[in-house]
């Protein structure tokens, strides 16, 4: 099941996921308040986060995260999926993201495309831009 939450319920899967090694404020962002938080639930248990941001026409996910265990069975996949179906409902025409580089083919697989060649590094880890136009 995939609802919306609140910003502090996407906040313990982000550090465990995203940034282990940093202080768990570090997932948490001034502009969490502008966003629209989902989450993915199997069995009561939060499985995936996401948060949505959607500016005009022009909308970006953040902070995308999955139990480790629970990676590569498609829960992901459908909690994005859903995600870019809402950003559509809500006016947006574009989409991006800032993609860690190892999950870059992970993002191709719905239609998002790197705007550069060239990754850029944050916090030690490598990133592109990548973004895909919304119907």
């Amino acid at each position: 099941m995939i609802k919306q939450i609140s910003k502090e319920d996407t906040w313990e899967l982000r550090h465990l996921v995203l940034w282990p090694d940093k202080d768990p404020s570090f997932v948490q962002m001034k502009e969490d308040d502008d966003g629209i938080h989902f989450g993915l639930y199997e069995r009561d248990e939060l499985i995936s986060v996401l948060s949505l941001f959607v500016n005009g026409t022009d909308a970006q996910f953040r902070k995308f995260a999955t139990l480790p265990s629970e990676q590569g069975k498609g829960y992901g996949s459908l909690l994005l999926h859903h995600v870019l179906l809402e950003a559509a409902s809500l006016g947006a025409t574009r989409i991006w993201c800032n993609a860690r580089a190892n999950k870059a083919g992970f993002y191709e697989r719905f239609g998002l495309r790197k705007t550069t060649e060239e990754p850029f590094e944050k916090n030690g880890v490598l990133f592109f831009v990548m973004e895909m136009r919304l119907l």
